[in-house]
Protein backbone atom coordinates (compact mmCIF):
# COMPACT_ATOMS: atom_id res chain seq x y z
CA UNK A 1 0.00 0.00 0.00
CA UNK A 2 1.48 3.45 -1.07
CA UNK A 3 0.23 6.01 1.41
CA UNK A 4 2.73 8.97 0.83
CA UNK A 5 4.85 10.22 -1.97
CA UNK A 6 7.20 12.50 -1.92
CA UNK A 7 8.50 14.11 -4.95
CA UNK A 8 9.26 16.60 -7.67
CA UNK A 9 5.70 16.96 -10.28
CA UNK A 10 6.24 16.47 -13.68
CA UNK A 11 3.27 17.02 -15.57
CA UNK A 12 -0.45 18.56 -14.49
CA UNK A 13 -3.97 17.47 -15.86
CA UNK A 14 -7.14 18.92 -15.33
CA UNK A 15 -7.98 15.96 -12.77
CA UNK A 16 -4.23 14.17 -11.68
CA UNK A 17 -0.71 14.96 -11.26
CA UNK A 18 2.41 13.09 -12.21
CA UNK A 19 5.09 12.88 -9.91
CA UNK A 20 8.69 11.26 -9.37
CA UNK A 21 9.74 9.87 -7.13
CA UNK A 22 13.24 7.87 -6.77
CA UNK A 23 13.30 8.08 -10.78
CA UNK A 24 9.73 6.60 -10.96
CA UNK A 25 6.98 7.96 -12.33
CA UNK A 26 3.40 7.86 -10.55
CA UNK A 27 0.07 9.40 -11.75
CA UNK A 28 -2.20 10.19 -8.87
CA UNK A 29 -5.62 11.51 -9.31
CA UNK A 30 -6.41 14.20 -7.26
CA UNK A 31 -9.43 17.13 -6.88
CA UNK A 32 -9.15 19.89 -9.85
CA UNK A 33 -8.48 22.75 -7.04
CA UNK A 34 -5.55 20.68 -5.95
CA UNK A 35 -4.26 19.98 -9.84
CA UNK A 36 -4.25 23.37 -9.93
CA UNK A 37 -2.27 24.44 -7.40
CA UNK A 38 0.60 22.23 -8.21
CA UNK A 39 3.01 23.32 -10.03
CA UNK A 40 5.41 21.75 -12.70
CA UNK A 41 9.08 20.60 -10.81
CA UNK A 42 7.70 22.03 -7.95
CA UNK A 43 8.52 19.14 -4.50
CA UNK A 44 5.11 17.61 -3.36
CA UNK A 45 3.83 15.57 -0.38
CA UNK A 46 0.73 13.80 -1.24
CA UNK A 47 -1.04 11.28 1.10
CA UNK A 48 -2.07 8.57 -1.19
CA UNK A 49 -4.95 5.54 -1.06
CA UNK A 50 -4.52 3.04 -4.03
CA UNK A 51 -7.46 1.28 -5.08
CA UNK A 52 -7.18 -1.90 -6.63
CA UNK A 53 -9.24 -3.35 -9.27
CA UNK A 54 -9.02 -6.85 -10.73
CA UNK A 55 -7.72 -4.57 -14.06
CA UNK A 56 -6.43 -1.40 -12.47
CA UNK A 57 -4.10 0.18 -9.52
CA UNK A 58 -5.46 3.44 -9.08
CA UNK A 59 -3.76 6.10 -6.73
CA UNK A 60 -5.71 9.18 -5.46
CA UNK A 61 -3.89 11.85 -3.52
CA UNK A 62 -4.41 14.25 -1.24
CA UNK A 63 -3.31 17.87 0.56
CA UNK A 64 -4.08 16.22 4.23
CA UNK A 65 -3.91 13.14 6.10
CA UNK A 66 -7.37 13.97 6.90
CA UNK A 67 -8.53 14.16 3.13
CA UNK A 68 -7.22 10.96 2.69
CA UNK A 69 -8.64 9.14 5.79
CA UNK A 70 -12.49 10.87 4.75
CA UNK A 71 -12.02 9.49 1.47
CA UNK A 72 -11.12 5.60 2.73
CA UNK A 73 -14.13 5.74 4.74
CA UNK A 74 -16.42 7.32 2.26
CA UNK A 75 -15.78 3.88 0.24
CA UNK A 76 -16.98 1.81 2.62
CA UNK A 77 -20.73 3.30 1.60
CA UNK A 78 -22.49 0.87 -0.57
CA UNK A 79 -22.66 2.59 -3.91
CA UNK A 80 -20.00 5.02 -3.93
CA UNK A 81 -16.83 4.61 -5.60
CA UNK A 82 -13.76 6.24 -5.94
CA UNK A 83 -15.14 9.04 -8.37
CA UNK A 84 -17.65 10.00 -5.87
CA UNK A 85 -15.65 10.26 -3.17
CA UNK A 86 -13.01 12.26 -4.27
CA UNK A 87 -15.77 14.57 -5.81
CA UNK A 88 -17.32 14.92 -2.07
CA UNK A 89 -13.93 16.29 -1.40
CA UNK A 90 -13.79 18.55 -4.60
CA UNK A 91 -16.99 20.17 -3.22
CA UNK A 92 -16.58 19.81 0.35
CA UNK A 93 -14.46 19.86 3.29
CA UNK A 94 -13.82 17.34 5.49
CA UNK A 95 -15.43 19.30 8.62
CA UNK A 96 -18.14 20.46 6.02
CA UNK A 97 -19.02 16.57 5.16
CA UNK A 98 -18.57 15.61 8.75
CA UNK A 99 -21.47 18.51 9.26
CA UNK A 100 -23.75 17.35 6.55
CA UNK A 101 -23.41 13.63 7.75
CA UNK A 102 -24.04 14.51 11.48
CA UNK A 103 -26.84 16.81 11.04
CA UNK A 104 -28.48 14.01 8.22
CA UNK A 105 -28.19 17.25 5.39
CA UNK A 106 -28.87 15.87 2.60
CA UNK A 107 -29.32 18.69 0.20
CA UNK A 108 -25.70 19.33 1.19
CA UNK A 109 -25.08 16.01 0.28
CA UNK A 110 -26.62 15.98 -3.15
CA UNK A 111 -24.00 18.83 -3.93
CA UNK A 112 -21.65 16.31 -4.74
CA UNK A 113 -21.73 14.86 -8.49
CA UNK A 114 -23.39 11.73 -8.44
CA UNK A 115 -24.97 11.94 -5.35
CA UNK A 116 -28.60 11.68 -5.82
CA UNK A 117 -31.40 11.73 -2.97
CA UNK A 118 -30.86 8.23 -2.27
CA UNK A 119 -27.39 7.89 -2.36
CA UNK A 120 -27.26 10.86 0.01
CA UNK A 121 -29.73 8.83 2.80
CA UNK A 122 -27.58 6.14 2.16
CA UNK A 123 -24.04 7.92 2.39
CA UNK A 124 -25.78 9.72 5.72
CA UNK A 125 -26.87 6.36 7.42
CA UNK A 126 -23.80 4.28 6.26
CA UNK A 127 -21.40 6.53 7.60
CA UNK A 128 -22.39 7.49 10.50
CA UNK A 129 -19.99 8.79 13.27
CA UNK A 130 -17.47 7.25 11.20
CA UNK A 131 -15.81 10.92 10.06
CA UNK A 132 -15.57 11.93 13.93
CA UNK A 133 -16.57 14.97 14.94
CA UNK A 134 -16.31 18.14 13.18
CA UNK A 135 -13.96 20.50 14.98
CA UNK A 136 -15.88 23.49 15.15
CA UNK A 137 -19.01 21.49 16.91
CA UNK A 138 -18.62 20.83 19.93
CA UNK A 139 -18.73 16.81 21.21
CA UNK A 140 -21.43 17.13 24.20
CA UNK A 141 -25.25 17.88 23.63
CA UNK A 142 -27.79 19.46 25.99
CA UNK A 143 -30.85 16.88 27.09
CA UNK A 144 -32.98 19.04 24.48
CA UNK A 145 -30.89 18.40 21.26
CA UNK A 146 -29.85 15.30 22.39
CA UNK A 147 -33.73 14.47 22.01
CA UNK A 148 -33.33 16.41 18.62
CA UNK A 149 -31.00 14.40 17.04
CA UNK A 150 -32.75 11.02 18.31
CA UNK A 151 -35.78 12.22 16.75
CA UNK A 152 -33.92 12.41 13.80
CA UNK A 153 -31.93 9.53 13.85
CA UNK A 154 -35.80 7.66 13.68
CA UNK A 155 -36.85 9.87 10.81
CA UNK A 156 -34.37 8.52 8.56
CA UNK A 157 -34.10 5.42 9.46
CA UNK A 158 -38.10 5.08 9.39
CA UNK A 159 -37.28 6.60 5.82
CA UNK A 160 -34.64 4.06 4.66
CA UNK A 161 -36.72 1.00 6.01
CA UNK A 162 -40.09 1.93 4.35
CA UNK A 163 -37.58 2.78 0.81
CA UNK A 164 -36.44 -0.83 1.49
CA UNK A 165 -40.19 -2.09 1.26
CA UNK A 166 -41.34 -2.18 4.98
CA UNK A 167 -44.55 -0.48 5.60
CA UNK A 168 -44.58 2.44 8.11
CA UNK A 169 -46.28 0.85 10.79
CA UNK A 170 -43.27 -1.98 10.91
CA UNK A 171 -40.97 0.90 10.60
CA UNK A 172 -42.31 1.98 13.73
CA UNK A 173 -42.32 -1.09 15.53
CA UNK A 174 -38.69 -1.65 15.10
CA UNK A 175 -37.87 2.02 15.93
CA UNK A 176 -40.15 1.87 19.16
CA UNK A 177 -38.13 -0.98 20.06
CA UNK A 178 -34.78 0.63 20.14
CA UNK A 179 -35.84 3.97 21.27
CA UNK A 180 -33.66 5.46 23.98
CA UNK A 181 -31.02 3.16 22.68
CA UNK A 182 -28.69 6.12 21.68
CA UNK A 183 -27.57 4.20 18.44
CA UNK A 184 -26.52 6.52 15.39
CA UNK A 185 -28.83 6.05 12.64
CA UNK A 186 -26.35 3.76 11.00
CA UNK A 187 -26.38 1.64 13.74
CA UNK A 188 -30.44 1.63 14.00
CA UNK A 189 -30.98 0.57 10.85
CA UNK A 190 -28.54 -2.16 11.29
CA UNK A 191 -30.91 -3.15 14.68
CA UNK A 192 -33.98 -2.25 12.88
CA UNK A 193 -33.36 -4.93 9.54
CA UNK A 194 -32.45 -7.27 12.18
CA UNK A 195 -35.49 -6.91 14.71
CA UNK A 196 -37.98 -6.75 11.01
CA UNK A 197 -36.01 -10.08 9.35
CA UNK A 198 -37.74 -10.55 6.04
CA UNK A 199 -40.95 -10.11 7.12
CA UNK A 200 -41.93 -7.25 4.47
CA UNK A 201 -45.84 -6.62 4.22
Amino acid sequence: MISILRGSVVNVGLDHIDIVVGGIGFRVHVTPAYAQGAARDAELTVYTSMVVREDSMTLYGFESRDERDVFVKLLSVSGIGPKIALAALAVLRPDDLRRAVRDQDLPTLQRIPGVGKKSAQRMALEVGDKLGTPAALPGTESPSVAQSTEDTVAAEVSAALVGLGWSEAQAAKAIEKLSGSGLGASDMLRAALVTLGGGRG
